[in-house]
Order: structure tokens, then sequence, then C-alpha cells
């Protein structure tokens, strides 16, 4: 996916004589400080005009936010499902809940299609590990 989007990008994935076209007319910036001081070339953003550039620092600074809080859930919720796990396995009971999980998947796939499947998939993952 990343990788993708690099290629798509004109990232590292480049042929050779393609980038050694693109570098040519290019200063040579390290990656950190185009990153961090990209210029008015809009490398940032993706374009030069500066209201379109303001809202999309805008729009990716709440997209970071969003993201931050979903690493804080995603968190909690595997510790809570290794914590009920335990606590079910000290009791005598199953390592898993197969119906429980099948519940989690459904109420995914119905709320965000095939990629929710993926996603119920990888928490489920967190919270119990690999099968």
């Amino acid at each position: 996916m990343m990788t993708d989007v690099m290629q798509q990008s004109g990232g590292p994935n480049r042929p050779e004589a393609e980038q050694s076209a693109a570098n040519a007319s290019e200063p040579a910036v390290p990656v950190s400080q185009a990153v961090e001081n990209p210029g008015p070339d809009g490398a940032r953003t993706g374009t030069e005009e500066p209201t379109a550039a303001a809202r999309i620092v805008q729009i990716r600074e709440r997209i970071d936010e969003i993201d931050q809080a979903l690493i804080t859930l995603w968190q909690e919720r595997a510790a809570l499902s290794q914590e009920v796990g335990a606590t079910r396995m000290a009791s005598g009971g199953t390592r898993l809940v197969l119906s429980r999980e099948r519940d989690i998947l459904e109420r995914f796939r119905v709320a965000l299609g095939a990629d929710g499947t993926q996603l119920a998939l990888l928490l489920l993952r967190a919270g119990r590990g690999p099968l």
C-alpha cells in the first residue's frame, strides 16, 4: 500500500534513469530538511496555492489528532481484550470464544465493508495474539 503511494508519487521506486533525470534539475536537499522546510514549491502540501495549502495543513492536523486517538484506543482495546482472555483462561474457560469473534467481524464488515473485516481481524489479533 505505502509502496503503491510512493510509486504513484514518484518516490524511491522510480526507475534509476528517471530518478537521475529528476535529480539533475533539483538541488540536493536532505529528505529530513525537505520535509521540515518544504519551501515555496508546495512539496509538503502538494499545492502552491496559499489558501489550499493552509486548508490542507488544517485538515492534516485533524487527521493527526484522529490517528493519535486511534492508536490510544487500539492499545486500550488490546489490553482489555488480553485481560478478558487471561481472566477467562484462569477460570478454566477457553482461550477463544469464536462466536464473539464472529460477532466482531460481522459488526465491522457491516459498517466498513471488506476493509472492516480486515481491520477487525487486526484488532482481534492485537488482543489475543496470532492463532
